[in-house]
This record gives structure tokens, C-alpha cells and sequence, in this order.
């Protein structure tokens, strides 16, 4: 066992549409001022009355690649596929009570064929269990295709397992969720200490240098805030690469408010199966009464309010300068 200092953060006012309460957040961190950051930006929100959270897509994904002999070939071979869907959903499905098929995409390119499955998997994180399903539709395609295919592999590199990429940000993998606050002028001043059009500014000049640097997003931090969720929930942690690529929006409102959206396009989280049914992390998910079966939305809504939270907390601190002298402050190394 390695050993990972645990802290609680908030609670946090989750208005959802799975999640509708006052959670406290469990982190596991080894950075002492992230609960404390996190907590600031989670009171901030509940001084607004909550963060209104949306799960707006759910489906995990496997992306098989066929080799043929040239580009007429792979076409032949795409235009098959169209005609068999209904089978190739059926193959899929037969290996699992859970595994629903929404969409397979085709992404043609050179002599390959790119298709991308895309499931529901219920609970369940469900990267094996897309793959299994995936490997058994391929595998009725591959005897029952009456061309030739020089060469197949289950996972082309599409699926973007453990990475960060555009594809994820337009097609989604995992929950696609947003939470989104509109913060007072009177919460940004006397709570977060900075001037609603400092950190609006500061937002702008983010995501020009965000795109400019060629990144993945344009969020402050939100892979703090899910590395140190994902851990104590019993997570995959290695999902963190593509989950902490998120979406922010700021806009300053009329009459000085700040609205703050963030959506997450590719966020992984179970509440069944793999590291979920260990001691603590199983603890922890009871903390946010998202232990088991049936409660997987209402665990992405929250883990999306956290992120939220955490760039509030973070914005407003680059914003006012206080970001340094914070961590001298709380850092646990002091």
C-alpha cells in the first residue's frame, strides 16, 4: 500500500440533475494547499446558492483499424459496414448485460479503415468491457466480410486511451459534463479577494495563451482537483490525462456578476467495479453517497463542481497576486 494523505474539502452545493445536495469532497493529495484552494472555491459557489451541473453525453470507446491493399479497398470495406451495422450492434452487445452500442464512427484515411465504437457501459468506467465487445463484433466482420483484409488491430490509437485529444473534446468519451456559478461582484471581492473584471481579464489572456502554446485546454488546474478525487474514489488515475482537458468560460455580466462555466468533454469515472470496491475508496464514495450500482451521473456531476471550484479558487488567487504567499502558507512541506 503507498500511503496518500487524505483531506475533505467543502461541502459543496450540487445542483444536478443526479446530484442535489451538500457534499463533502474527499482529496487525496500530497499538496497541502489544494484542499484549502479547493474549499475557498467550493464556499464561493455556495454563497451563489450551488453549481448548476449537466451530464449532456455518456459513451466509452474502442477504435479497431483494417489494412487493406489501398484506399478503394477500405472504402468497399466502409460501405459494408454501413450495410451491417444492426448485426455488428448485436455481435457487440451478446458479450455484456451492460454494453450498449450507440455510434460507430468511420475516420477514413490512406489504405485504413478507422471505425470507432462507442458505448454506454452503465456504472462502469468500461474500457475492457468496450473491448471485449468491440473485439467480437471485429471478429464476426473478419470471417463474414467477403473481401480481403491484410490486417486488423483492435485499438488503432482513435480511442485515445489515457490521452488527451480532440477527438475526445468533439465526440466525447466517458460523461461529457458542465458546471457552471455566477458569482456576485460582492463574492468575487470579499471572498476570493479579486475584482470580477481582474479575473474575467485574466480568463482571456488564458485561452489566447492557451491556444498560442498549442494545449488541450484552456482550465487553470483541473487536474489537481480529479487526480486527488480520482485516488480517494478508487479511480483509474491514469484517466486524469484525458478527463482534466476541460472547456472554461467566463463572462462578466452586467452588472459585475461573473458567470463561470466549465465543461469536461471526456471525463472517466465509475462507481462499480475496479478500484471502487477497495476499503477507503469505497469510504470515500459513500461520503458522497455514490457507492454501488446507479450513481455514476450523480459522481461526474460532482467531480465537474469540484473542477469548477478549483478554478474559481485558482483565477481568483493568479488574479490577486496571493497565489505564491498561499502556498508558503499552507504548503505541508513548511
Amino acid at each position: 500500500v503507498a500511503q496518500m494523505p487524505l483531506g475533505g474539502a467543502g461541502p459543496l452545493q450540487v445542483n444536478g440533475e443526479h446530484a442535489d445536495g451538500e457534499y463533502p469532497i474527499p482529496l487525496a493529495t500530497t499538496e497541502g494547499t489544494l484542499v484549502a484552494s479547493y474549499s475557498r472555491g467550493m464556499k464561493a459557489i455556495n454563497m451563489a446558492g450551488g453549481t448548476k451541473t449537466t451530464v449532456v453525453d455518456d459513451r466509452m470507446n474502442r477504435a479497431p483499424v483494417f489494412v487493406f491493399e489501398d484506399a478503394r479497398n477500405a472504402r468497399d470495406f466502409r460501405d459494408w459496414v454501413r450495410d451491417h451495422r444492426d448485426t455488428i450492434r448485436e455481435k457487440a452487445e451478446e458479450t455484456s448485460s451492460v454494453a450498449e452500442l450507440v455510434e460507430i464512427e468511420e475516420y477514413m484515411t490512406n489504405n485504413l479503415a478507422n471505425l470507432r465504437f462507442s458505448f454506454r457501459t452503465g456504472d462502469a468506467a468500461g474500457q475492457n468491457m468496450v473491448g471485449k465487445a468491440t473485439f467480437a463484433a471485429c471478429n464476426w466482420m473478419l470471417q463474414e466480410y467477403p473481401g480481403y483484409v491484410e490486417n486488423f488491430y483492435l485499438e488503432g490509437n482513435l480511442a485515445t486511451d489515457k490521452k488527451a485529444s480532440k477527438i475526445n473534446d468533439l465526440k466525447t468519451r466517458g460523461k461529457r459534463v458542465t458546471a457552471e456559478v455566477t458569482l456576485s461582484e460582492k463574492t468575487c471581492l470579499h471572498h476570493l479577494g479579486a475584482q470580477p473584471e481582474s479575473i474575467d481579464h485574466h480568463a482571456k489572456i488564458s485561452s489566447i495563451n492557451a491556444f498560442f502554446g498549442g494545449l488541450t485546454s484552456n482550465g487553470a488546474h483541473p487536474a489537481n482537483g480529479l487526480a486527488a478525487l480520482f485516488i480517494a474514489c478508487g479511480q483509474d488515475e491514469a484517466n486524469v490525462a484525458e478527463s482534466s482537458a476541460t472547456v472554461t468560460n467566463v463572462t462578466l455580466l452586467a452588472d459585475n456578476s461573473l458567470h463561470v462555466s466549465v465543461t469536461i468533454p471526456s471525463l472517466i469515472v465509475a462507481t462499480y467495479g475496479g478500484g471502487t470496491s477497495l476499503a477507503t475508496q469505497r469510504e470515500c464514495l459513500a461520503m458522497l453517497d455514490c457507492d454501488g450500482s446507479g450513481n455514476v451521473n450523480k459522481f461526474a456531476e460532482i467531480a465537474a463542481g469540484t473542477v469548477l471550484a478549483g478554478e474559481l479558487s485558482l483565477a481568483a488567487a493568479i488574479s490577486s497576486s496571493d497565489w505564491v504567499t498561499s502556498h508558503d502558507e499552507l504548503g505541508r512541506n513548511r
